[in-house]
């Protein structure tokens, strides 16, 4: 399978990296002191491809979706829980809701294929508040009997995505999802696309005890085994993944063409950078990863891409919980470079040619 998105450019040039870098070491503070913020400014500024970034009016969007593998009990919660988070998120309550609340980000939800009709009893055409429907099927089919997604609703997803980004405003987008049975689809996405063994992927998701976990394990194997040949990561999206996971992918493609800073939360949230990753390998200069979720497979996700999250507070809610708390740190990488004095400005003395040779 083929896909019509944007080819992504190399956004890094030496001129801005030696700009930033020099500004950066050069603020009133010892040299790297700020640690991993440094550097955290510097990719925010490669990405908005300035020397002064400033973060405009976030976008967080939570992708919903069900899945048929549910059927075969790799959750302890059933399936309806979808739909009525959904509706939680649309009311305000939920953690996503309230994080998103407090530090002024926009909440979005996308029915990307919920088993629930979120507009019964409207006219038609009507909408409402936060929430758009997108919705490619009333979930996906049951992996272990045949492919999650056709070929045409894989791309349909991969469209919607999309258009949704196109849509928004801003210059940064704060990937959530909900979707009960989607760390089985991102576990089996992780052992497809990096050569893992998927007892390593596999966690407890929703609270799972260990015999729990063995057995959807073994399900999750026997789902492998159905699709051998689905090893492009398209077709490994087709068979083994969700509709949110897949309309995340075509968001993900489509903000990294936008040059927006992509924040990314944990387990699935990745998951569909893992696959966008395997499409376009660029995408990461685009991507800060928000957490190092305490779902198992999140940190060889991690690792397979190469890459190091900020924070590590042992979340694994999903909903882009992760990337609300982590959004401060990103506002405060900006400021530093932005209003943070130099040396020379601040008229305070730098480290002498002696004490530096000594050093």
């Amino acid at each position: 399978m083929t896909t019509s998105m944007p080819t992504l450019v190399d956004i890094r040039t030496p001129a801005l990296t030696q700009a930033l870098q020099h500004k950066l070491d050069n603020k009133t503070k010892p040299l790297g002191s700020l640690g991993r913020i440094e550097s955290l400014a510097l990719q925010l500024g490669e990405i908005l491809g300035t020397e002064s970034p400033a973060l405009e009016q976030p976008q967080l969007v939570v992708f919903a979706g069900d899945h048929g593998l549910t059927a075969r009990g790799i959750s302890a919660f059933p399936s309806d829980v979808s739909w009525q988070m959904v509706e939680n998120f649309l009311a305000g309550g939920a953690a996503v809701s309230v994080l998103a609340r407090q530090h002024g980000i926009s909440l979005t939800v996308v029915d990307c294929g919920v088993n629930h009709d979120f507009l019964a009893g409207q006219a038609a055409g009507a909408e409402r508040p936060g929430l758009l429907v997108r919705k490619v099927a009333n979930g996906t089919a049951d992996s272990s009997v045949q492919p999650a997604m056709s070929a045409a609703q894989c791309q349909q997803a991969l469209h919607n995505g999309q258009e949704i980004v196109k849509g928004l405003p801003g210059n940064a987008l704060l990937l959530g999802e909900m979707g009960i049975g989607n760390t089985s689809a991102a576990s089996l996405l992780l052992a497809r696309l990096a050569g893992l063994d998927i007892e390593v992927c596999t966690g407890a998701g929703t609270g799972l005890d260990a015999p729990a976990v063995q057995r959807k394990t073994a399900v999750l194997r026997e789902v492998l085994a159905r699709h051998p040949g689905a090893k492009a990561p398209l077709d490994a999206l087709a068979a083994l993944g969700g509709f949110e996971i897949a309309t995340m992918v075509g968001a993900v493609l489509q903000a990294a063409h936008e040059r927006r800073v992509i924040v990314v939360d944990g387990f699935i949230a990745t998951s569909a950078v893992l696959v966008a990753h395997a499409l376009q390998p660029l995408v990461l200069q685009r991507c800060v990863f928000a957490h190092r979720s305490g779902e198992r497979g999140h940190e060889f996700m991690l690792q397979h891409l190469g890459v190091q999250a900020l924070l590590d507070l042992g979340l694994r809610l999903g909903e882009g919980s992760g990337g609300a708390l982590a959004w401060p740190l990103l506002q405060s990488a900006c400021a530093i470079l932005r209003e943070m004095a130099s040396f020379e400005s601040a008229g305070v003395s730098e480290k002498s040619a002696a004490e530096t040779a000594s050093v």
